[in-house]
């Protein structure tokens, strides 16, 4: 439907010889419907709040004793991080059944994290923030006196 300037209608209204208290009631009602259309528009939905959760890649099961290597990612506020790996694991179900993935599919948490696509992964609610991963430390979370 085409649109048109408020403005342009009061002046065929006009035009029209048309009387002003019913030409007002008019115009007001245009304005209403114009000014809902337009908050309509301005709406958008809330954010999603999000957490951080750290993926620890421990194949030997020697945690904490050792250093490992790690990838960052979010989780949906409201979500259990316990999910994420089953999240990391649908995203790489869809990548490896997409053209491309078919060519070069994902086998491990690593390749994934590195090559699927971020539409991929916000499709189940996870936000990767570091595609190669970063090193993980162990700490006794003691300062020391100095």
């Amino acid at each position: 439907m085409a649109k048109i300037d408020v403005a342009k209608v009061a002046d065929i209204l006009r035009q029209n010889r048309l009387e002003p208290a019913v030409m007002r009631r008019i115009l007001e009602q245009i304005n209403s419907v114009t000014e809902k259309a337009a908050e309509a528009e301005d709406q958008k939905p809330p954010a999603v709040k999000k957490q951080f959760v750290v993926l620890i890649s421990d194949p030997e099961g020697a945690m904490p004793s050792t250093d490992f290597a790690a990838w960052v990612v979010q989780v949906p506020e409201d979500a259990s991080p316990l999910s994420t790996q089953e999240r990391i694991a649908k995203a790489a179900y869809d990548f490896n059944a997409s053209r491309r993935g078919r060519a070069l599919p994902v086998k491990t948490v690593g390749e994934a994290m590195e090559t699927v696509p971020a539409k991929n992964f916000k499709e189940v609610d996870l936000w990767v923030k570091t595609k190669t991963p970063v090193q993980v430390l162990s700490t006794d979370n003691v300062l020391p006196k100095g």
